[in-house]
């Protein structure tokens, strides 16, 4: 990658990460849109959208309220979908190594969240009484701030991996000796184990929930026999 190239990818992932929770909550960072452009970035949308199906099976998991940690998606499935849009098919373990790579990245965004959500609060406090008395000029600038942090934690989160997790997966699809269809069969029983877990939850504690499940499946099918 150009240095073009690189700066390109960390706006965008600052871009998702920011979307996450600050502005402009749009749905770009889910997993799927995310992913897809991460994998457009490089050349392969294709390949970025399977990453992303994939991922987001995994983040059916997550339900982000309040001020729980959950794993950060935007940025992270980007990452995802660049890294397998540059491995592609030609690679035996490539979307395993990618979805890997991508969950740990979301992990570490969770974590970066909570430490920003901190430094937000620090930041509030030392601006507490001009706050208080109503001053636009504070508020505004701690808007700004918070938002600006968070761009940059998810830039700098993208870039980390590009320095980092790109080399370390080439090493690794060097010398990974395993079966085609293994590798891929691990990746979705592990996905598809993790959304039905979702799923079932949702079952459970939401009413009508699997009327309503069965309805979205009938309507899908409907749309596709009439394609």
């Amino acid at each position: 990658m150009n240095p073009v190239a690189i700066s390109a990818f960390g706006v965008l992932g600052g871009l998702l990460g920011l979307d996450t929770v600050s502005f402009p909550q749009a749905m770009l960072s889910r997993p799927i849109v995310a992913a897809t452009l991460g994998g457009a970035a490089m050349g392969s949308p294709a390949a970025g959208l399977l990453c992303g199906a994939t991922l987001e099976l995994f983040a059916l998991e997550t339900l982000p309220i309040g001020a729980a940690r959950y794993p950060e998606w935007g940025s992270a499935s980007m990452i995802g979908g660049g890294l397998y849009a540059l491995q592609g098919d030609g690679h035996v373990g490539g979307l395993l190594t990618s979805v890997a790579i991508a969950l740990l990245c979301a992990w570490l965004g969770g974590w970066s969240m909570v430490h920003l959500r901190k430094l937000n609060a620090r930041w509030a406090e030392r601006h507490g009484d001009a706050v208080a008395s109503g001053s636009r000029k504070a508020i505004v600038g701690l808007q700004l701030y918070g938002l600006a942090a968070d761009f940059l934690r998810g830039a700098v989160l993208t870039l980390a991996a590009v320095f980092v997790a790109m080399p370390v997966q080439a090493t690794v699809l060097r010398t990974l000796e395993v079966n085609a269809a293994l590798s891929r069969a691990v990746v979705v029983a592990t996905a598809t184990a993790v959304a039905l877990s979702a799923v079932w939850k949702i079952f459970r504690a939401v009413p009508h929930a699997r009327a309503l499940f069965l309805a979205g499946v009938a309507a899908g099918l409907a749309v596709a026999l009439a394609r």
